[in-house]
């Protein structure tokens, strides 16, 4: 590491470097790009993870006054004045003094949003105002475990409203069981463990994997602990003109055909590309599972949907095959929250196959959960997912922490309520950068009505060709690595940007965050990418001279 960072331009170094995840790279990049701003007037700039600089405050604020409630409630029954120790809050009479306690701050923000947000429930929801406001109070205060521990009972239904809006659900009604997790991460990593638990999946098995996609999709799978066979369905090929749309070809969506693909994991829409599924690909995908693999289990990971209008979640496309991770990392500027729900619906293919699994598979697994009731073998998967969450063992100790899944249906419901106001404004950000991106370099940005934008997925390659030719572009390829562009950028204009071929992308490409910067950074990234490239084509003409 040490010696890259005092010759960044090493070829060997960089063929070593490049074999790390790109989350591992940047931590490198950083120090490059840190040691150019010290050296230079250069201002250090990080687009390289996707940690929004923006929050939703007035869910927070409700969060804080509701906690400021809760505890008027815990303080009405004191043990110990003087240490502060006090009992736990009782449900009776609770939502007639949290109506008082919200009028008295109906001037406040906070206030207007706890209205709001109680108004919707009570009413729409139609929760029993005790028991709601006792959830709140006791969850938000969390002196109990979670209870039932997949989820507290009205933090799922009210999530359910929110995520059939985002997903694209529609007039749909149907109500998927919910399991709060510590983020997509934890959620990626429980499907995972209960998927090869359960003998759903084998060492040995197929996997397919959408790519590019967000790392750990490609990491898991090749752990010695599964020991997978990867199927790779790509979107890196250029379409037509020359130019990247994104999507995958017929030809690779139709390895999917094949039934001995257990699993598809599909990150939608995909990182670092950041553009969701055409109708056309839905409809493919729809085709294969009904003609060709009815029994796919489909994983979606779908955290950047809300960044484009009438978005369409596999979810509601193949609901019987799809289980759906959500996080409201982004959205919402809450990656400190760790907050994220996986998606079910009550009857799918993932009991379906375990109802198949043969009867020493069932014996197996009778044993591992008999001691969570007499009648293991009917225990549906995501109750698994919840139990093996916690080594079975703990069950009755597992699920989110309460002030997690308190904060989280404040999040839900105000994104919810708010939709055609919040949404546009979000998209309209992230959009504005995108274009201060991409407007210095001189690239075409092409109108794509999938584009989420939340990232920029620049194939370097593509525009050398176009720009400059065939010829310098077999230039570059033949005396640079693809992990050299972006130790230039972090070295020479202490920007760090991620490399897409980490993510399975075409070698010379880039990533970019549209989240975690001004809008006027952007604009120096931009004009700091075409400027890097302009000096490989320097290099290039300079090379000639000898000829």
């Amino acid at each position: 590491m040490d010696k890259i960072i005092k010759n960044p331009e090493d070829r060997n170094l960089q063929k070593e470097l490049s074999q790390m995840s790109p989350f591992e790279i940047k931590g490198t990049l950083i120090k490059l790009a840190e040691r150019d701003a010290q050296r230079s007037t250069a201002t250090f700039l990080n687009a390289g993870r996707g940690n929004p600089n923006w929050l939703l405050s007035f869910p927070r604020k409700a969060f804080f006054l509701l906690g400021q409630f809760a505890m008027e409630e815990a303080d009405r029954n004191k043990f110990d004045y003087d240490l502060g120790i006090v009992a736990s809050p009782t449900e009776g009479g609770m939502a007639k003094r949290f109506e008082e306690f919200i009028d008295a701050h109906s001037d406040d923000v906070a206030g207007k949003v706890l209205r709001h947000f109680y108004t919707y429930v009570t009413g729409e929801l139609k929760a029993d105002p005790d028991e709601f406001v006792y959830e709140l109070v006791d969850g938000i205060i969390g002196d109990h475990y979670p209870t039932p521990p997949r989820i507290l009972k009205y933090t799922e239904m009210i999530t359910r409203d929110y995520l059939r809006w985002a997903m694209g659900g529609g007039d749909d009604r149907t109500e998927y069981d919910l399991f709060a997790t510590e983020g997509s991460t934890a959620g990626m990593c429980y499907v995972f463990d209960s998927l090869k638990a359960n003998y759903l999946l084998k060492p040995g098995d197929k996997i397919a994997l959408l790519t590019p996609c967000f790392t750990p999709y490609l990491e898991i799978p090749e752990l010695s602990e599964f020991g997978l066979e990867i199927v790779e369905i790509s979107a890196n090929k250029v379409e037509k003109d020359g130019y990247h749309d994104w999507q995958y070809p017929k030809e690779e969506i139709d390895k999917l055909r094949d039934p001995s693909v257990k699993v598809v994991c599909v990150t939608n829409p995909s990182n670092p590309p950041s553009v969701c599924l055409s109708p056309d690909v839905l409809a493919q995908f729809v085709d294969v599972v009904k003609n060709d693999n009815p029994d796919l289990m489909i994983i979606t990971d779908d955290v950047y949907g809300t960044f484009i209008k009438d978005f369409k979640s596999l979810m509601y496309v193949l609901p019987y095959n799809t289980i759906c991770l959500y996080s409201y990392s982004k959205y919402f500027g809450a990656t400190g929250w760790r907050v994220a729900a996986i998606a079910l619906r009550p009857d799918n293919v993932f009991d379906a196959r375990l109802a198949k699994l043969s009867a020493e598979e069932k014996k197996a697994l009778d044993k591992r959960y008999s001691s969570l009731t007499l009648k293991p073998g009917k225990l549906k998967f995501i109750d698994r997912l919840v139990a093996d969450s916690r080594l079975v063992a703990l069950n009755h100790t597992a699920g989110l922490s309460t002030p997690q899944q308190i904060q989280m249906a404040l999040f839900s419901a105000f994104a919810y309520l708010h939709r055609e106001e919040l949404q546009p404004k979000l998209i309209s950000m992230i959009t504005h950068r995108l274009e201060n991106l991409w407007s210095p370099t001189g690239f075409k940005l092409l109108p794509d009505p999938y584009r989420a934008g939340y990232y920029s997925e620049i194939d370097m390659m593509v525009w050398a060709t176009k720009f400059y030719g065939e010829e310098f572009a077999e230039y570059m390829r033949k005396n640079y690595e693809p992990l050299d562009f972006v130790v230039r950028l972090a070295s020479e204009t202490a920007i760090v940007l991620l490399n897409g071929d980490g993510f399975d992308g075409p070698e010379w490409s880039v990533r970019v965050s549209l989240a975690n910067l001004d809008d006027s950074a952007y604009l120096k990234i931009g004009t700091a990418i075409r400027h890097i490239l302009d000096d490989y084509h320097a290099r290039f003409l300079e090379s000639l001279k000898g000829k």
